[in-house]
């Protein structure tokens, strides 16, 4: 089993900020303790992570719901909580067989639909006394900006898609287009970690949204890295 960090953050990210533009069905949920939630609840989520909307039959009948929402989740990497941090003064009190059964509990399926996921390690003492100012959440905020001011040109005629989280496939073809060492590099990833064709189109959107934000008209070889950097739980990397 692979040694995970001390803590481990799923975050869901770009996942349809409006729906068909009415800002009354956007939604964001955070879910901390992922796996303390019934699996059966967390399972009923796949739906509406891949669709953006849920059916729902009872009887003859069948009704569809719009539930286009953003997902942050949060879990640590053991039940006391200190698995992997290699920490004397905080041992992990767990088994390998209850590590596996906590993480297990989120499976597969479900991780595949979730975009950005990252392994959060603790912060290093020297970290926390470092003095030396970081960006500021204004600076980050106008990137941000400027990278959803080009989707939205990009998408300007399209009624249901507004950013790169909502293409569909024949989008990603047209938007998400690699050159030869771009295409090799995902190719070898693909192989190397065993990620699904689901985890390939949430790759190239990733990284179309890391180009946009760095002001790039075309992908390049730093964006997919990154964007297969983020799905670090995925498939060989998670637990099991």
């Amino acid at each position: 089993m692979k040694k995970s960090f001390a803590k481990i953050g799923l975050i869901l990210a770009f996942i349809c900020l409006i729906f068909t533009g009415l800002l009354k069905w956007h939604k964001s949920f955070l879910l901390d303790e992922l796996p303390e939630y019934k699996r059966s609840a967390l399972e009923v989520m796949r739906q509406p992570l891949e669709d953006r909307h849920i059916t729902v039959a009872r009887n003859k009948e069948t009704v569809d719901y719009p539930a286009s929402f953003m997902l942050v989740a949060a879990m640590n990497p053991c039940p006391c909580g200190h698995y992997g941090e290699n920490n004397p003064a905080h041992p992990c009190t767990c088994t390998p067989a209850q590590v596996h059964r906590y993480m297990s509990k989120i499976s597969g399926p479900l991780l595949d639909r979730i975009d950005i996921q990252c392994e959060i390690e603790a912060v290093p003492y020297e970290q926390l006394r470092d003095t030396q100012p970081g960006e500021s959440s204004a600076v980050m905020r106008e990137r941000v900006l400027k990278a959803r001011a080009v989707q939205n040109e990009r998408f300007k005629h399209s009624r249901l898609v507004h950013c790169n989280a909502m293409m569909n496939a024949k989008m990603v073809r047209q938007y998400c287009a690699l050159d030869a060492d771009c295409d090799k590099l995902l190719e070898f990833s693909m192989s190397m970690l065993g990620l699904s064709a689901r985890a390939y189109d949430r790759i190239l959107k990733v990284a179309r949204t890391i180009a946009d934000i760095e002001g790039c008209d075309n992908i390049q070889k730093q964006h997919i890295l990154e964007a297969i950097s983020y799905r670090s739980l995925d498939r060989n990397s998670w637990a099991g």
